[in-house]
């Protein structure tokens, strides 16, 4: 790869004027090496050493920040080059480290051993965009800002939590390496049980680092190994012209059973949220692509209004950021009845000259402010691991679990609605449409 290709694949998707993409071009640069090889190792330290010096960088200041966005299998050769040969001895040294963090808890904490023998874990930044994302980044302003989320904020008034990732696309060309990973380990195990943990956390001392990530700790440690029993797994198949999963020609294997969506009822055993059911959903080649956190309340006890739809509390990651509660209305017009509404919160119409930063962007920011919070600790990451690896194995394992199918672009499979049906979840609110819904005259009911 030249330098020109490389710059060119670096910046095709950076979204900036054309004058500050111009200077970025400017001051970025290409140097190739093996990843085994020393003299490569010895090269680059060179190369960055020139660097600093035609810069004027002083010594004492001379840090650096390593990103290491590679295979799995790589990670530890290369930790291994940087540390000896181009650690920095005459500044900051910052380690980032790209998922996936191993395969299940044995992998991961031989990956944690390895890596923590080279850096001290202040020097390791374990990456997961999604605690970058607005949204997710405004959950504990939310929680913890506002008096009448935090009264409710527990298993007296919430019945049950959905967190949903929907991709409109299946693996489409990268099926040889999604087959290793399966759809719990690419988003479930970390983008949705991070989101989850910050749902589900208690309030933290205070808003630094290491008092956050200990919140977030304590409660994934309440959080049981998940149980097939709890567990809905399916694989897309063809439809609407598009080719089904074992129909990807990066796919080696053409009898595989990886899922490439899964439904999963995670439980908290603690006095906050004993008997709630935190139902993680996501899922490859459905009917849209989307984000978002649903939070249900319960039913009104002794309700005047039979029939009135439940409170939801909705947090829409992407696209598109918003918050809006469901709460229940009377309808205009010459009637009684009552209709459900929503105080809404969307962040393109309320918000003018808006610009949300990319998650990557965020969080490459906090790495340079030696800013931990929206990084995985060490046992933050080994806990997270203990509560998927049984399933993961049995998975592995067992031909025989049961493994649904469903047509490109649906919502997924038929037993989806059953299945969350079974954990309380009530669809009773079925015709409310957001954000605009229709009153009109021949709707109304005296």
């Amino acid at each position: 790869m030249t330098h020109d290709d490389y710059v060119g694949r670096v910046t095709q998707y950076i979204k900036a004027r054309a004058d500050e993409l111009a200077k970025f071009k400017e001051i970025t640069s290409y140097h190739a090496g093996a990843y085994d090889q020393d003299e490569a190792w010895k090269s680059l330290d060179t190369y960055v050493c020139e660097s600093e010096s035609r810069r004027g960088v002083k010594m004492g200041q001379r840090n650096r920040v390593f990103y290491m966005a590679l295979p799995p299998s790589v990670f530890i050769p290369v930790s291994k080059g940087i540390r000896k040969h181009v650690y920095a001895q005459d500044g900051v040294n910052r380690l980032i480290v790209e998922k996936p963090f191993g395969m299940d808890t044995a992998s991961s904490n031989e990956l944690g051993r390895e890596i923590g023998a080279l850096f001290k874990e202040e020097e390791i930044y374990r990456i997961d965009h999604y605690l970058g994302k607005e949204m997710v980044k405004n959950v504990m302003t939310m929680r913890f800002s506002n008096v009448f989320f935090n009264q409710v904020w527990d298993r007296k008034f919430i019945d049950n939590v959905q967190i949903t990732f929907k991709e409109p696309f299946g693996t489409e060309g990268r099926g040889g390496y999604f087959d290793d990973f399966g759809i719990i380990r690419d988003v479930m195990q970390n983008h949705l049980l991070q989101v989850l943990s910050l749902i589900a956390m208690e309030r933290p001392i205070s808003t630094e680092s290491e008092a956050i990530r200990d919140e977030k700790v304590k409660v994934l440690k309440c959080i049981p190994p998940v149980t097939i029993q709890d567990a809905l797994l399916a694989q897309y198949v063809g439809a609407n012209g598009k080719p089904g999963y074992l129909e990807d020609e990066t796919l080696k294997n053409k009898k595989s059973r990886t899922p490439t969506f899964a439904a999963l009822t995670l439980w908290v055993q603690n006095e906050r949220w004993e008997g709630v059911p935190f139902i993680l959903k996501a899922g490859k080649a459905l009917d849209d692509g989307k984000v978002d956190i649903r939070i249900q309340f319960r039913n009104v006890a002794g309700s005047l209004y039979k029939g009135a739809p439940r409170n939801e509390l909705v947090m829409r990651i992407q696209p598109k950021e918003a918050v809006y509660i469901k709460f229940n209305n009377k309808q205009p017009g010459l009637t009684y009845q009552t209709m459900q509404s929503d105080l809404d919160l969307s962040y393109h119409d309320r918000f003018t000259d808006l610009s949300i930063p990319d998650a990557y962007e965020s969080l490459i920011l906090d790495v340079l402010r030696n800013d931990h919070s929206n990084f995985v600790r060490d046992d933050e990451l080994e806990a997270a691991w203990k509560i998927f690896t049984p399933l993961l194995h049995q998975i592995d394992k067992d031909s025989s679990i049961p493994l649904s199918t469903y047509p490109y672009g649906s919502r997924g499979p038929a037993e989806l609605d059953e299945f969350v049906r079974k954990y309380g979840y009530d669809r009773s609110n079925a015709n409310y449409t957001w954000p605009v819904q229709s009153v009109a005259p021949g709707q109304t009911k005296l």
